[in-house]
């Protein structure tokens, strides 16, 4: 059959614009795309093999390097020959007793009364946010947050929610948009911890204050704030706030934690609801148990003396990289976070940035719209603990000498860029 449906879909799929624009920059620039790559080979010190080259990896989410400890791994080990490595249950009718060590152990961790573990981050905030509004309510969201977050606030939408967004980290726009919309039943305001594209941090203390003034949650995806930032690792929210009181807080268990999933810190009051109401909970299928044995022996290693060890390693080796990155008079994006972007702008010079440092022996990830705004591509550098200083210092010199090749911004474009 010259003309079956299957291939009916495939052009219509093709005509769609972000399709097209993707596809149009791959054809453009097929040795630069740097995209749907496949790592041969890894080593503990972050280099890796990718077509034949040897790497150093600054993509990595990996951000403590504890994919590379010893402890995680053997707790690997041992939870498959205890469990299996899948326990094949709907965690809506029984989860394994290592569930519930993780759970109570995060819940330690992070000071929160609860913990609730999702197979993923995506997956929490596709299921909780859904499951916490109803038709009376209103969702606001950040327009800059996590994909996930949009994804779960259109899933309330069709739902019957009323959605509305405000502009990214403007307390003052929430409370206009908050009181625009009344009368609402109750609202969420979901925003991330850290934007994952430029490490900025949102005001939280002023928007929770606005938000309480308003008969609003908030809702905060942590998941690249989880193990790296604030006391002991617990994120953005204890040490902005001082307390939970109002707050949802997603965290991730990849990242940081170098294992499997997502959770979020509540109540037992909202673990039970949150069990009864979010269907990527119910449907989602449970975090391998082998993985919830490893979540326990780094919830340990996070809440022992040697967190201070670890996250000084990589706040060291952050300053390394920011410093020599101002110095080169590059526009840095972010610094307090171990994802620090360097803007570039032009969608094909940002590709061709990566692919420069690519061939210089440094993967970092090219950026482009529609991940950023349009013209606003950045080189998005991911600093790990377990990154060498001499590694750190190569891709500094790699960037000095791709100054003579492509012109990249200065911190005033950062300016033009919030202005």
């Amino acid at each position: 059959m010259s003309n079956i449906p299957m291939q009916q879909l495939a052009k219509v799929l093709r005509q769609n614009g972000l399709i097209r624009f993707m596809e149009h920059y791959a054809e453009m620039f097929p040795d630069s795309h740097l995209k749907d790559l496949v790592v041969d080979d890894s080593e503990p010190s972050r280099r890796i093999m990718i077509n034949g080259r040897k790497v150093v990896n600054f993509g990595s989410d990996s951000f403590l390097g504890l994919d590379q400890d010893s402890r995680v791994q053997e707790s690997l080990i041992q939870g498959t020959h205890k469990w299996g490595t899948h326990n094949g249950a709907s965690r809506a009718f029984a989860s394994v007793r290592a569930n519930v060590e993780a759970e109570e152990k995060l819940a330690r961790w992070l000071g929160t009364e609860a913990a609730l573990i999702y197979p993923s981050v995506t997956l929490a905030n596709m299921g909780a946010i859904p499951g916490l509004v109803g038709k009376q309510d209103l969702l606001v969201v950040d327009e800059h947050a996590h994909n996930s977050i949009q994804e779960g606030a259109k899933i309330a939408k069709a739902n019957g929610v009323r959605l509305v967004n405000f502009s990214h980290c403007d307390p003052m726009d929430l409370e206009r948009v908050l009181r625009a919309s009344k009368p609402y039943r109750i609202a969420i305001v979901a925003i991330d911890g850290v934007y994952s594209m430029t490490g900025a941090l949102p005001p939280l203390r002023a928007l929770d204050a606005v938000a309480q003034r308003n008969d609003a949650v908030l809702y905060v995806d942590d998941a690249h704030a989880t193990a790296v930032m604030g006391k002991q690792g617990r994120g953005t929210v204890l040490d902005a706030l001082g307390h939970y009181d109002n707050t949802f807080v997603i965290g991730s268990l990849s990242k940081g934690f170098s294992c499997m999933g997502g959770f979020i810190g509540c109540t037992e009051e909202f673990k039970m609801l949150l069990k009864m109401r979010s269907n990527t909970y119910i449907f989602g299928g449970p975090v391998p148990p082998p993985y919830l044995e490893a979540v326990c022996t780094v919830c340990d290693i996070l809440m022992s003396s040697e967190y201070d060890l670890l996250v000084g390693r990589l706040r060291k080796n952050c300053r390394q990289f920011t410093d020599g990155a101002s110095r080169l008079g590059l526009a840095v994006l972010g610094g307090e976070t171990p994802i620090i972007s360097i803007l570039v702008g032009d969608e094909a010079d940002t590709l061709q940035a990566g692919s420069i440092l690519f061939q210089q022996g440094f993967y970092v990830q090219s950026v482009t719209f529609p991940a950023v705004p349009y013209h606003g591509g950045v080189l998005r550098v991911q600093i790990n603990a377990n990154h060498l200083a001499e590694s750190i210092e190569g891709l500094l010199n790699a960037f000095e000498a791709l100054q003579r090749s492509i012109p990249l911004p200065g911190p005033e474009a950062l300016h033009r860029q919030a202005a």
